[in-house]
């Protein structure tokens, strides 16, 4: 099989631009810089990111009225393949040119495109975005810092009112940023009008903050010391009244407010909205930190050897065993490396998704806000996915690689630092969950406004059917029946496979609206207290939604695959993400007798079958990746401390 055309259906529609950025980006991009100090890792940082302005390709996101590409989806994938190597610049970069500059290309007017992009895209102009506040940080409606503006003046006066609204973890703010887009309650004529974004110098042309501006530094963090995260508190700094990003709202000179969206609510997530390619960009920097881990402890795993096979004398030296060879080894690593493609297929659908919207909002439009909605919680549940997988998978490739594997060197350790904020960053994983939960029951309450009186009655018979069959002991014992003779269904059938996913999806958010409606007419007077007693409910809807998204994509992945050698090896790396999926969720498909036990034992044999067959074809399924081999920069990996060849 060729791998070369692996790497290009894996790659996806920015194959391209990724084979280019395995050809361009310096080798001193990668390796380990954690021996470094603070002070030396922001350095080296700011060095590299000097070096990735004049590659280009990160102004492929922005306007190409202002010197950028009009590709959104071609910027974000130039950073996830910064995920292959230094996470701090990585992240400094998406600061830069994702946060900052994202948020004046999504939330200014041409005003401010023209007089900050260009400069910003060069560095000559370096800023921050400072939204996350010390006491309120995934709760962005109920920020404190005021932004008040003053007619007389036609000023905005910025204000940092206590501690709790100090604006705190804000990369680039220790250091190296010289403006702020800030996000404060906008107050005029004496309304409070929410949360807007305003720009706010911090520094003067001599390099000193400015009057009223004051400075922290988050100092030594676990990972990522390349970035200079801080804090800033501002007390009383006035700016014109041209530095509020307005395009969704405007404050004329008198303090008359006006805005094109007239509820508060929805001008809000309007403006939330038009910054979620953040979350897009982390999953798939979590996704090529993780390709890297994975790749590190498979290759080590396919020469590094432990105890000798069976038969040997005692006091005799025998045949060692590879540790692949090891079933309990291809289950710790192969079944997050199929997990890894599935994720990846499904990332590249997100970020085809998010192209086409952002090329709308670069037109001067607005996607139309129902596909909008859906996006967003697609990129929540996505950002979650890719973030708990590579916590958890770099942490067992570090395991499966015993005392070596926390060597400093074996590059793991960072991996494994670096990556673990990423559960935070952008929204905490377990609120976005159930973000993601909530636009479910949206969905669901929409499928009832749409439908008339027979409609409702066939969904009502549907679900009776279905509720009953999933309780019925009759059933359970028809199904074991059926079992103790042959399956009707093939395991490997990925049509009945995307089913179990899609049933698991279904009846839990079916059920979880019924409870809700329950739980809010039990509790009519704390409306807190009926949706936190159902937030587990939330949590599992939110999960089986991206389970079956996630599969979804996969499988949409392999019928376009023209070459019949890729598609069959992806049909079965296929096969080991589903089976082990629904063998993690086995105990949810045995309560609701959806499967089995007999089925459940047969799944798990499958996933042991599946793991032996691919395990010949590992070294296939990584050069699927198309890591260069210096990019890995890991002791454990022979050749990767080399030098590419000129």
């Amino acid at each position: 099989m060729d791998t070369g055309v692996l790497r290009t259906v894996l790659d996806g529609r920015y194959a391209d631009l990724r084979e280019r950025a395995r050809r361009e980006f310096p080798a001193d991009f990668f390796g380990p810089i954690d021996h470094l100090s603070t002070a030396e890792q922001r350095d080296l940082t700011r060095a590299r990111l000097r070096v990735l302005a004049e590659l280009g390709g990160h102004e492929l996101g922005y306007s190409s009225r202002h010197g950028g590409g009009d590709s959104p989806g071609g910027q974000v994938s130039q950073f996830e393949v910064l995920g292959f190597g230094d996470a701090s610049l990585m992240i400094k970069s998406g600061v830069q040119w994702g946060l900052f500059g994202g948020a004046v290309q999504a939330l200014g007017t041409e005003r401010h495109h023209a007089e900050l992009l260009p400069r910003l895209l060069r560095l000559d102009l370096v800023g921050c975005f400072a939204m996350t506040e010390s006491g309120h940080g995934s709760d962005v409606s109920s920020l404190g810092t005021t932004a008040t503006y003053d007619p007389d003046a036609r000023e905005f006066v910025v204000h940092t009112p206590d501690e709790s609204c100090r604006k705190d973890y804000i990369g680039g703010a220790a250091e190296d940023a010289e403006v702020a887009v800030v996000f404060a309650q906008l107050v005029t004529g004496g309304e409070v009008q929410g949360v807007h974004a305003f720009l706010v110098p911090l520094r003067g042309p001599d390099g000193r903050d400015l009057p009223g501006v004051r400075r922290g530094d988050d100092g030594r963090k676990a990972g990522l010391n390349g970035v200079d995260n801080g804090r800033l508190w501002f007390d009383s700094v006035r700016v014109p009244r041209t530095a509020l990003l307005d395009r969704y709202a405007q404050v004329a000179e008198d303090g008359t407010y006006s805005s094109p969206i007239a509820s508060k609510g929805a001008r809000f997530f309007t403006m939330l909205g038009a910054l979620v390619k953040g979350r897009v960009s982390i999953s798939g920097g979590a996704i090529g930190q993780t390709k890297v881990a994975l790749e590190i402890a498979l290759r080590y795993a396919l020469h590094r050897k432990q105890f000798a096979r069976p038969g040997a004398q005692p006091g005799e030296r025998g045949e060692e065993v590879v540790l692949l060879d090891y079933l309990a080894h291809q289950r710790r690593l192969l079944v997050p490396l199929a997990t890894t493609y599935a994720l990846s297929f499904a990332q590249e659908e997100l970020l085809g998704e998010m192209d086409e919207l952002l090329r709308v909002q670069l037109a001067g439009g607005d996607p139309e806000p129902a596909r909008q909605r859906a996006f967003e919680a697609h990129a929540a549940g996505m950002k979650v996915a890719s973030t708990w997988h590579a916590t958890r998978t770099i942490q067992t490739c570090r395991e499966a690689c015993g005392g070596n594997g926390y060597l400093a060197d074996s590059r793991l350790p960072q991996l494994k630092a670096d990556t673990d904020v990423f559960t935070t960053f952008e929204g905490d994983n377990t609120v976005l969950l159930q973000l993601v939960a909530k636009s479910q029951l949206t969905a669901y309450a929409q499928q009832f406004s749409d439908l008339d009186t027979l409609g409702m009655a066939r969904l009502a018979t549907r679900d009776f059917v279905t509720t009953l069959a999933g309780r019925s002991p009759a059933r359970s014992l028809v199904a074991d029946v059926v079992e103790a003779g042959r399956v009707p269904e093939d395991l490997h059938d990925r049509a009945w496979q995307l089913r179990m996913l899609a049933e698991r999806e279904r009846h839990v958010v079916e059920s979880l609206a019924k409870r809700m409606r329950r739980a809010r007419a039990r509790s009519e007077q704390d409306a807190f207290e009926a949706v936190d007693g159902l937030q587990d409910h939330l949590l599992l809807a939110g999960r089986a939604h991206v389970d079956r998204v996630v599969a979804e994509a996969f499988a949409a992945a392999i019928a376009r695959t023209e070459d019949p050698a890729v598609a069959a090896l992806l049909a079965e790396v296929f096969d080991l993400h589903a089976l082990a999926l629904l063998e993690a969720e086995k105990g949810w498909y045995l309560q609701h007798r959806r499967m089995t036990t007999l089925r459940a034992k047969a799944v798990t044999q499958a996933v042991n079958e599946l793991c032996r067959r691919l395990r010949p074809r590992t070294e296939e399924l990584l050069d699927g990746f198309g890591t260069p081999r210096h990019w890995l920069a890991s002791s454990l990996v022979p050749g990767s401390l080399q030098p590419p060849a000129a």
